[in-house]
């Protein structure tokens, strides 16, 4: 039998603080896109950096091709601007400070104009580029989410970034009350956003979007600082 006075030392309990900064190493594959005239130009070239959803997640950098920009690189589609587009690994969600020294390893090794440079998203994609503008909100010109998510009370971190938010009305994967809780949290502290919504898509709102040049014609009328 257990006494008492036994019992109750053992249920004592005190709160304790532990702190380690852990250096952790995280990798991922990513597909670069060097416009024709790169070789041959000295200028400085903008920059989009595209982020896939949850479903092209892992090792095969094939699966990055399957949608967006990759997937009109591949068809031989033309841009004037430097496309990088990264792979997420397995059972992640995009990392900001993997992007960020992804982009960091980009410029420091090709010809970039740093006050063009755009992210833009599909689903997961959308998400990290909501969160990506969130982390670094003087690095981009422009970000174009597209039915992506986010926290509506950090919105107002990127109200000086031009954002043209996309999303399909009858979305049944992300709800189209994601996207209108950020543009309208956006609105609230004056940023300049636009807001597309698609009356009949479902979660595909991307194709429609991607196939489209406004969007990339919108990312180049932007530079930081008005430039």
């Amino acid at each position: 039998m257990i006494s008492s006075s036994v019992y109750s030392q053992s249920e004592k309990q005190t709160a304790h603080n532990f702190e380690k900064e852990i250096k952790l190493t995280l990798s991922a594959n990513y597909l670069l896109y060097l416009p024709k005239e790169y070789d041959q130009s000295n200028d400085e070239f903008p920059l989009v950096l595209f982020l896939h959803g949850a479903g092209e997640r892992g090792t095969d950098i094939e699966k990055v091709k399957v949608h967006g920009l990759p997937r009109l690189i591949n068809e031989r589609k033309d841009f004037p601007f430097i496309v990088v587009s990264p792979q997420c690994p397995d059972n992640m969600f995009w990392n900001t400070d993997l992007l960020a020294a992804l982009l960091d390893e980009i410029e420091a090794n090709y010809k970039v104009d740093k006050n063009r440079m755009y992210v833009t998203g599909l689903s997961m994609g959308g998400h990290g580029t909501w969160s990506l503008a969130i982390a670094q909100p003087n690095r981009f010109a422009a970000i174009a989410p597209i039915c992506g998510w986010s926290n509506p009370t950090m919105a107002c971190t990127i109200k000086n970034i031009p954002t043209w938010v996309f999303h399909g009305a009858k979305d049944m994967v992300v709800p189209l009350s994601a996207s209108e809780q950020m543009v309208e949290k956006l609105k609230s502290c004056n940023a300049d956003v636009k807001f597309t919504i698609y009356p009949e898509a479902n979660h595909d709102s991307w194709t429609e979007t991607y196939n489209n040049d406004e969007l990339y014609n919108w990312f180049l009328q932007h530079k930081l600082n008005n430039e």
